[in-house]
């Protein structure tokens, strides 16, 4: 195998240029590491913020899954309210009354026999 037949100058010109370069070589690499620290900083500025806004979007939609949940227990509750009120205005009658006895809590008057129809049962 040959040898290439170059020769390098060590001058005084080439050793100036090869510390230029090494210069700039090193400007370079400390741009990169700056620009790498700004990189991670603002990802971190949009990461801190993101997180909020997904932790928020999360607990609104708890309330509103708590909302729906309360929305239906209310109904459920209004609608049990009115039958409660509506069995107050019928407790008012004394013939109900005596119905509502005989069919619940079986009282029956002397010498009658009880026969429990659970269809007929009143509520």
């Amino acid at each position: 195998m040959k040898k290439p037949n170059i020769v390098q100058l060590n001058n005084q010109y080439i050793t100036d240029e090869n510390l230029k370069k090494r210069y700039k070589e090193e400007e370079n690499r400390k741009k990169n590491r700056f620009m790498g620290t700004v990189l991670v900083f603002v990802m971190l500025l949009f990461i801190l913020p993101a997180y909020n806004l997904v932790s928020s979007y999360r607990n609104l939609q708890e309330r509103k899954d708590e909302v729906v949940k309360l929305t239906k227990e209310y109904q459920s509750l209004t609608k049990e309210t009115q039958q409660e009120k509506l069995l107050v205005e019928q407790l008012k009658n004394e013939d109900y009354v005596e119905k509502y006895a005989r069919a619940k809590y079986y009282l029956a008057r002397q010498g009658e026999t009880i026969y429990p129809v659970p269809s007929l049962l009143p509520k």
